[in-house]
């Protein structure tokens, strides 16, 4: 009971500290879902399906700034002395206008798939954070429309290689992207909305994410797939506010490290060129780079050529354009 009174105290503390925002849109007043609160260093959060997020000075005593982004909405930029209650974002609307409406409508189609390329090597997996983006590239190899039925995406949901029955449960919430081929890096992100999907230590290490309904269909010049974690998951399936480092004590004095997720996600040496891209979502600049050797001469992945994430896609080509 002692040991555990000074542990109350601290979460008493930081509910006192911490105060809770919501992001709304400007004109229909609704929230706006996982936006992204970034604090332009490298650090930052998400707001969870109903637009809240939390924020405090006491934790954050060097942030002054805060850049909050979502799909459909212009970037707004918040002095943290002054944050209100509710946070408004006025509509985008060049990027509304672009948006991609398609009629669906009964055509025949041929299905091809794109194998994606799955193992269980921990030491061949890359481990997630919430501050980093993956993007792959995907041709596309027909004249015919190609619309994307499903995006095949390799995991692996335990955290070593050590054989265990425990390994421990875990639900973690990820968001997906395309973005259009701009001379082989990822360019304007394409006005599809984004995918909230949900992966746990219970799925197959082939993981299957059906996107039909969302009407997706492949430019031309072929496109750019990508996933980013967004955090763990209570038991109802909400978005919990996961602490996005942890202080480790060296001699050099305490380090920052990024907190790591699960499931791992396996990159491979048998898909030819680079097609990966990674980029740091909370930097204000939040350039992408591609996964190779001018990326990183010391990551271990990069030096054994696992430079690709291994997803792949089920693919409809359609008879009639």
């Amino acid at each position: 009971m002692k040991k555990l009174f000074p542990l109350l105290l601290l979460f008493l503390a930081q509910i006192v500290c911490s105060q809770t925002y919501t992001v709304l849109d400007s004109v229909q007043k609704t929230p706006i879902s996982y936006a992204t609160i970034s604090f332009g260093n490298g650090n930052g959060t998400f707001a969870d399906a109903d637009g809240r997020f939390q924020f405090s000075k006491k934790w954050y005593s060097d942030i002054d700034s805060l850049y909050i982004s979502a799909v459909g909405h212009k970037e707004k930029t918040i002095s943290t002395t002054s944050l209100d209650k509710y946070i408004l974002l006025v509509e985008d609307i060049a990027e509304l206008k672009e948006v991609y409406i398609t009629a669906e409508k009964k055509r025949k189609y041929k299905t091809k798939k794109i194998a994606s390329e799955v193992h269980n090597d921990y030491f061949k997996s890359w481990l997630p954070t919430v501050e980093s983006e993956i993007a792959v590239f995907f041709p596309r190899n027909s004249e015919k429309s190609t619309k994307i039925a499903s995006v095949y995406l390799p995991i692996k949901t335990e955290s070593s290689n050590r054989n265990s029955n425990s390994t421990g449960s875990f639900s973690t919430l990820f968001k997906m992207q395309f973005y259009e081929n701009d001379n082989g890096f990822p360019g304007k992100r394409l006005s599809y909305e984004d995918i909230i999907f949900k992966v746990t230590d219970k799925d197959k290490s082939n993981f299957e994410l059906n996107v039909s309904e969302y009407r997706v269909f492949v430019p031309k010049e072929g496109f750019f797939v990508s996933i980013q974690v967004l955090g763990y998951t209570d038991t109802k399936g909400k978005l919990q506010q996961t602490k996005k480092y942890s202080e480790i004590e060296t001699r050099k004095g305490i380090v920052k490290v990024s907190t790591t997720f699960r499931p791992l996600l396996p990159f491979t040496d048998k898909i030819s060129g680079y097609k990966t891209f990674t980029r740091r979502i909370f930097f204000k600049n939040r350039a992408w780079q591609r996964f190779d050797k001018e990326y990183s001469n010391n990551n271990n992945l990069i030096k054994n050529n696992n430079t690709n994430y291994g997803m792949g896609l089920k693919l409809h080509l359609y008879e009639d354009n």
